[in-house]
């Protein structure tokens, strides 16, 4: 069985009761809001990720400011060309501010689109479940930095 672990660090930035999140891009062309965030290069260190990902999908220089938790999903597929395949993706959830930049769209990414949506709208959005988990470790500050949402325990 072929296996994948995908390591990425994402941003809650959150003024005004408003968060900012990007529309991502699925490869089957749907379009869905997530956390501005993605996946750590070799060598990276994971605050430097969700800074460098902040700025490529939304033009915003951020500030993490804490660390919310981290969350693991796992998904198991058919591969092309044999059989299944087993992924891990470990996320890194910080609280950040933003400190400068200007708000824009990423171009050639895997998000076309960035922008503020107010807190009270976000569950009428077409989003990822990775919007859900932040939102509710930034609200709840769970100790161990697990979501309920996603905990075995609460299944």
């Amino acid at each position: 069985m072929k296996t994948e672990l995908r390591v990425a660090a994402y941003a809650v930035c959150v003024r005004d009761e408003r968060i900012l999140l990007a529309r991502w891009v699925a490869r089957d062309g749907a379009k869905r809001w997530t956390l501005p965030g993605g996946g750590m290069d070799h060598g990276e260190e994971p605050v430097e990720t969700v800074v460098r990902e902040v700025e490529e999908e939304t033009g915003y220089r951020a500030e993490p400011v804490a660390l919310l938790g981290i969350d693991s999903i796992r998904r198991s597929w058919l591969r092309r060309l044999g059989g299944p395949g087993d992924f891990q993706g470990l996320r890194i959830l910080y609280e950040a501010r933003v400190v400068g930049g200007e708000l824009r769209n990423e171009t050639g990414g895997s998000t076309d689109l960035a922008a503020w949506h107010p807190l009270d709208a976000v569950t009428a959005l077409d989003r990822v479940e990775l919007v859900d988990i932040g939102l509710q470790l930034w609200r709840d500050r769970p100790p161990l930095g697990r979501s309920s949402l996603t905990d075995p325990a609460n299944g």
